[in-house]
Order: C-alpha cells, then structure tokens, then sequence
C-alpha cells in the first residue's frame, strides 16, 4: 500500500484559501472549464514524509515508530499559517503550492523526527529535502507563463487564519483519476 505522513488543515483554512483561489486566474480556468487539476480542498494537506509503497503487514510498527516521533518532537502543536505561494517546475510538470507560516520550525522538527524514527525501523522515506507547502494545483501548461506570474504575485499578499497542527496522520493514498485517501492512524500532537 502507498503511504505517506501528513498534517491537515482546518475546514475554515481551507475554507479561507479556496475563497482566494477562486478570485485568481486559475480559478477563472477552472470555473471556464480548464483542467488545472485544482487540488480538492478534503483532500488539502501537508505532507511531512512520503513511504511510498509499504507492505501492510509494516502497519503496526509503522504506527509505533510515529508515535515515538511525536514524543521526540517539540512538545505541543505548531501554530501554522498558510500564505504566500510558490510553483515547482514548468510547462507540462508546474505545480502551484501555497506556502507555510507560523511555527514552521517545529514542523520541520516533526518532519525529521518521522523520518528518522521510520528510518529507525526501516521503512525509507523520500530523499527531497522537506519543503513545508501545501499543493493547490497542477495545471500543467495549460495556464500561459503569464497567467502563473501574476496568481504568484497575488499569492504574495496572502496570509489565512492561524491554526493548530493538532494531529500527524498516517495516510494511504490511491493514485487517480481522483485520487483516494484514506487516514489510517493519527497521533496527537
């Protein structure tokens, strides 16, 4: 099965970040009809670490060495906020993300404590450095160069509603057309 670890926001920042997107230009797109793959807002989350495909039978002790990551993590949840924004890639691979704020630093630290207590029990995680963001589409080439620039400079002045990062949740992901995800174990923070 495909796992990966993530941090879910709220409904209301979600909430708060899909009002802005829809004023942007790739929301027009999408209202119009475009497939810029606009992330679901349910599905909206932070990924802290990628397993990739893991044998079922791994479940328990992935879940064991999760919680030995958020006992080794800065204690209590981090205050986060979304603002700002960023893209991965060009042409047909962009990737548009929205940026974190707040206690980013403790997010990071609980991204390495994953990744390290997984790696405790031997379960490898992805290579990429950790990048805190949340993606919000794929359009691909399908919005001009232009169109990108100007959602990014918009994005700039961004900033949503502060929130607490209350649990770390284990994930099994189900490649599309759509995507399924489904929350196996979550640890409080």
């Amino acid at each position: 099965m495909r796992l990966f670890t993530a941090v879910y926001p709220p409904a209301e920042a979600v909430t708060h970040l899909t009002a802005r997107l829809a004023g942007l230009r790739l929301g027009a797109a999408a209202a119009a009809g475009t497939n810029v793959r606009l992330v679901d807002p349910a599905r909206a989350h932070l990924t802290l670490a990628f397993l990739g495909e893991v044998d079922p039978a791994r479940l328990a002790e992935i879940r064991h060495a999760l919680q030995h990551a958020v006992a080794a993590a800065p204690t209590g949840p981090p205050v986060l906020r979304l603002g700002g924004g960023g893209r991965f890639g060009w042409g047909r691979s962009t990737v548009l993300w929205i940026d974190v704020r707040g206690d980013v630093s403790r997010l990071v630290a609980l991204a390495a404590a994953v990744r390290t207590e997984l790696a405790e029990v031997g379960v490898p995680t992805d290579e990429k450095p950790f990048r805190p963001h949340l993606t919000i589409a794929r359009p691909g080439d399908r919005l001009t160069h232009a169109d990108i620039e100007a959602d990014l400079a918009t994005l700039d002045g961004y900033l949503g509603p502060p929130w607490s990062a209350g649990e770390l949740v284990l994930v099994h992901s189900r490649p599309g057309p759509p995507p399924s995800y489904h929350r196996l174990a979550t640890c409080p923070l």
